[in-house]
């Protein structure tokens, strides 16, 4: 059977799970699993880069922001921002006690704060993983549905088990899951790197 829409998927979980009366809650399984999907799958397909004028000490996180790579200033030349913890940032904010260019960024809540503040503004950009887009009766597949239906049938197996109180299955779910999950990466890795070999730094002198 093939598994390429929300529909399809819906039907084989609960062809999976031998039940015809899970109607109501198995869009909830799906959803459960995608919430352990983004937490857990880092994938090239998630990266984006978001541009934004940094113009005051705090911005708005992108809505669909799960973890930071780069935040830079495109300054000449490039200004990498450094990420510190927020006690870090409040230390860095009393050394750079007046406005300046941005040298250091952490979060608070959904919002960036850089230190200095800025003195102008700077034109920031961000690269970060987004989340996995869900699915839904409206949007009916997404790119990780189209290359591992497999990741999405038994992580909404696994969500499953608690609700059905089926813990004898659990396990061999968890393994299929954990195997598909770790599939996916290695090839998220070779898409990425492909043949090329790697590029060697350097070690710095002391």
């Amino acid at each position: 059977m093939s598994i390429s829409t929300y529909s399809e998927l819906q039907t084989a979980i609960a062809d999976w799970l031998l039940r015809d009366d899970l109607t109501s809650a198995i869009p909830n399984f799906i959803q459960l699993a995608e919430a352990q999907f983004n937490r857990e799958i880092r994938d090239f397909r998630m990266i984006k880069r978001a541009d934004a004028s940094i113009d005051s000490e705090y911005s708005q996180v992108p809505s669909d922001w799960v973890e930071n790579i780069r935040f830079q200033l495109n300054t000449s030349p490039i200004t990498t921002l450094e990420f510190v913890t927020a006690d870090q940032a409040a230390e860095e904010k009393i050394t750079f006690s007046s406005a300046g260019q941005p040298r250091f960024f952490t979060m608070i809540g959904d919002e960036f704060q850089v230190v200095p503040a800025p003195d102008s503004t700077y034109n920031g950009e961000l690269t970060y993983y987004s989340e996995i887009p869900s699915l839904s009766d409206s949007n009916t597949t997404n790119w990780l549905l189209t290359n591992a239906p497999d990741i999405y049938l038994y992580g909404a197996l696994i969500q499953s088990a608690p609700y059905l109180q089926d813990d004898s299955r659990l396990q061999t779910w968890t393994a299929l899951y954990a195997q598909a999950r770790d599939g996916l990466r290695v090839s998220s890795d070779r898409s990425r790197i492909g043949s090329s070999a790697l590029r060697m730094r350097p070690k710095a002198m002391a």
